[in-house]
């Protein structure tokens, strides 16, 4: 039972519709009960992982791949909101915000045009071991080892793109990042006065590149999560006779 159960959740990880061939090997499997060796299986889920991982950075790559979709959006940081609350209310300020999201949503989509290859690695890393570490895992153990394995690399991909978006001139020959020194520097001392710690204000210290790139990862660990978990929990992306049978148990056998 624990080779059928394995061969589901390779042939389903994430998503079917993308993943023609393997929906229908699973089905000759469902039917015959054909077994598989150990290298069946690790071969199996590491090709289902690299199909999987590639339609999350597909989407986060698109054109608003970040800056549309609201779950991955990057907007400026919490502390900001006073600051850009203020700035807003200038001719001309709510353009600037928005015009200072849009360029970071882009370098964040930019990044993630090269992120493929550094997941395809981490699959081909993986071991039996980690193969059924994720089956028996809770529901987003693999997007964990994913966080595991790839987060330093994807830091290094997303980080210079990040970065150079911050530099680019926004206007008047003022960068982004300029812009975010110059405003916190001014916010700081205001909040730093007696007047500014009488009324409780609290100084802003967050680094902006820093924030931005673990806002940019979350957001692409977030929709690989989301398929990981739709295969596990909803019934109708279970298409195949092994999946309906496999995930139609709530307790199986291993």
């Amino acid at each position: 039972m624990l080779k059928v159960k394995i061969t589901a959740f390779i042939l389903s990880l994430f998503w079917l519709n993308s993943c023609t061939e393997l929906t229908q090997v699973a089905q000759t499997i469902a039917s015959q009960n054909l077994p598989l060796s150990n290298t069946d299986i690790i071969n199996g889920l590491k090709e289902a992982l690299i199909v999987g991982t590639d339609s999350s950075v597909t989407h986060l790559s698109g054109v608003d791949g970040y800056l549309k979709d609201l779950t991955v959006k990057i907007l400026l940081p919490p502390e900001a909101k006073t600051i850009t609350d203020n700035i807003s209310k200038l001719p001309g300020g709510s353009k600037l915000v928005n015009d200072v999201i849009v360029r970071i949503n882009r370098a964040a989509e930019d990044a993630a045009k090269g992120a493929k290859p550094i997941f395809v690695n981490s699959v081909r890393e993986m071991t039996f071991a980690d193969a059924l570490q994720i089956l028996n895992g809770a529901d987003n153990a693999a997007t964990k080892y994913f966080e595991s394995k790839t987060s330093q690399q994807l830091g290094d991909l997303y980080r210079p793109k990040i970065r150079e978006s911050l530099n680019k001139n926004l206007i008047a020959g003022v960068s982004t990042q300029q812009s975010w020194n110059e405003l916190t520097k001014t916010w700081n001392q205001l909040a730093g006065s007696t007047i500014g710690k009488i009324t409780g204000m609290k100084v802003v210290e967050v680094k902006l590149e820093d924030y931005l790139l673990r806002e940019a990862l979350k957001g692409m660990f977030l929709k690989i999560a989301e398929r990981e978990k739709d295969i596990r929990t909803n019934a109708n992306a279970r298409v195949t006779t092994l999946l309906k049978r496999v995930f139609g148990n709530k307790n199986p056998s291993l």
